[in-house]
């Protein structure tokens, strides 16, 4: 099938806007608060937002993307590959496949493969990657299909938190253990476990120490070459100084570094840094 028939649609958790070479949506996810709503969209300030969420106090929550929304994303075409932010954070997963089934009905003929990522930010991105590349190679349906879900199995993603605020705020972790990382000035190192949850690994003072406790975690869980994916929130200058730590050891390492967009932004907050790589 000609790619221009085929459509790889996520939700705006990969952080992605465009996809070049092949057909691509990206549905949006909302943060929302007492005093307003934001749409993870093109349309987003999210420096402002950040700023914004750092100064609100109450309790805040994400709203994922509904069927109709998903339904609008697929558009009309032909073979479809859904890739959504985990379900253990959100239903964006479920809404999907609510939309597959309504999809399918009005057009039986179609193909639409439902892929819960179980992550979020730039493992998805890797996943979503390596979906483009397998159908811009000429691989069909299944043969992609297999691809990505032995890709997933190779793939990590690791976090390093300077604020828990908005994880307390939206019930993800205790307010406790958010106000004593940031009186103390400890950032959190974590990842996503296998189960798409989220999973403290380390903790450390210091942005110094805190990056250098995140490479070593990367190697720890098996990066030795590849690509890696770097998303930082208004955090640029140790997004890069985390790529000068990994390629001291990987010299050959394909790295790349990307502001995060709304909902990661949101989960990472000021400083927050999210990363994707490849493991053996």
């Amino acid at each position: 099938m000609k790619p221009s028939n085929i459509r790889i649609v996520t939700d705006s958790s990969s952080d992605l806007l465009e996809l070049p070479g092949i057909g691509f949506a990206s549905a949006p996810l909302k943060i929302i608060t007492a005093q307003r709503e934001y749409i993870d969209n093109r349309e987003l300030d999210v420096a402002a937002m950040v700023q914004e969420l750092a100064a609100y106090h109450g309790r805040s929550s994400t709203s994922c993307p509904g069927p109709g929304d998903w339904l609008d994303a697929f558009g009309d075409a032909e073979e479809i590959f859904c890739v959504t932010i985990t379900s253990s954070l959100s239903g964006s997963c479920s809404a999907a496949c609510v939309a597959r089934e309504q999809y399918l009905r009005e057009h039986p003929n179609r193909r639409v493969q439902i892929i819960d990522s179980l992550s979020v930010g730039p493992e998805m991105q890797l996943l979503i990657e390596k979906i483009r590349d397998c159908v811009l190679a000429g691989c069909d349906f299944a043969q992609t299909c297999a691809a990505a879900a032995a890709y997933r199995q190779k793939t990590r993603l690791l976090f390093l938190l300077e604020s828990m605020k908005n994880l307390a705020n939206n019930g993800r972790i205790k307010h406790i253990a958010a106000k004593a990382a940031g009186l103390l000035g400890i950032r959190a190192i974590g990842r996503a476990s296998d189960h798409g949850t989220l999973e403290m690994l380390d903790k450390a003072r210091g942005e110094k120490r805190a990056l250098r406790a995140m490479a070593e975690q990367m190697f720890r869980l098996g990066y030795r070459t590849g690509a890696v994916r770097i998303g930082h929130c208004g955090s640029p200058d140790a997004a890069r100084a985390l790529k000068e730590l990994i390629q001291h050891r990987a010299p050959q390492a394909r790295i790349t570094l990307y502001p995060c967009r709304g909902l990661c932004s949101f989960y990472a907050e000021q400083g927050g840094l999210l990363v994707g790589f490849e493991a053996v």
